[in-house]
């Protein structure tokens, strides 16, 4: 399904963040994780992507799978990094030839064995040079569905780690929309008054299409760490510092307390007229289904 179909509905949209696991074990556990999902009938769920060949092929698989064998919409990522015109090309051409609908385009970051990369000597340097050639497949008509690739893009509610000017910020976001996104998938955050300023920031600028929220529930204190390094600046609120050290290290205690702040952050989205809400489960979905438990949804029931 296109995301314009699916972002057009008048609920909010609810998807899930997941990457492909190293071994073959642990992709089919991933792979039932994901199943487990699809009672919750989630909007869609996007699957990551790396540098190295390997990792390649793993996104695609799975993505491919997921579209062949259950009913929820698959968005891959797509980076900007270490690819030719040829080979962006040829995997939209395999996308396009499984029916994917959708894209998330991202500069991305080179793997760690890649210490000396140059961006400078790259086909693509930024997102927007990946959005623009994805236009230019979906105005090719080689895509079943006429519209082409729906094409999703990053937003930073706390701002860009590489761009401190928020200003220039906002102009490389809007340069990413005008050449072809069709929405926004921010990336986490854990106050919600970063996310309002940054929604109202993007009208402001002429930025109209829908904005989805980026959470991540804190699940260990090993994974906030974690989250910290993945997204550099990321700002922990002293509310959820609070909370967390009240959990005294206890690891079913700080799950809980994660859980039970993301849920409250969704709760406050929503009554916000938040477009969509992006959860990165880190490949789980305990706190993904206890936080949907907890703002009034769950699994379907059948009649």
């Amino acid at each position: 399904m296109h995301i314009d179909d699916i972002l057009a509905r008048k609920r909010p949209s609810f998807s899930f963040e997941f990457f492909p696991p190293r071994t073959g074990s642990a992709v089919e556990e991933l792979y039932r994780t994901i199943v487990e999902l699809e009672a919750y009938e989630p909007s869609f769920v996007s699957v990551t992507y790396g540098a190295g060949g390997g990792t390649r092929e793993r996104t695609h698989d799975l993505v491919v799978r997921i579209k062949e064998t259950t009913r929820i919409p698959p968005v891959p990522h797509l980076t900007c990094v270490g690819h030719s015109e040829e080979e962006i090309d040829d995997i939209l051409a395999r996308y396009a030839e499984a029916g994917v609908a959708n894209i998330l385009a991202l500069r991305g970051d080179p793997p760690k064995d890649w210490p000396d990369y140059d961006w400078s000597q790259g086909t693509f340097v930024h997102a927007t040079d990946l959005v623009r050639f994805i236009r230019r497949f979906n105005e090719s008509g080689r895509h079943p569905d006429p519209r082409g690739f729906g094409i999703g893009v990053a937003g930073f509610p706390e701002g860009h780690p590489d761009t401190p000017n928020r200003l220039a910020e906002i102009e490389h976001l809007k340069a990413k929309v005008d050449a072809g996104a069709n929405y926004i998938c921010t990336q986490l955050f854990f106050d919600n008054h970063d996310f309002l300023d940054f929604r109202d920031r993007c009208r402001f600028a002429g930025i109209e299409v829908p904005i989805i929220a980026g959470i991540m529930p804190v699940t260990s204190l090993k994974g906030m760490e974690r989250m910290a390094e993945l997204a550099a600046g990321a700002r922990f609120p002293a509310k959820l510092l609070r909370a967390l050290d009240r959990a005294k290290g206890d690891p079913e205690a700080v799950a809980k307390v994660g859980a039970h702040y993301a849920a409250q952050q969704c709760s406050e989205l929503l009554d916000e007229g938040v477009d969509g809400i992006h959860f990165y489960t880190l490949n789980k979905s305990k706190a993904t289904r206890e936080i949907y438990s907890s703002i009034g949804l769950g699994p379907a029931v059948e009649a």
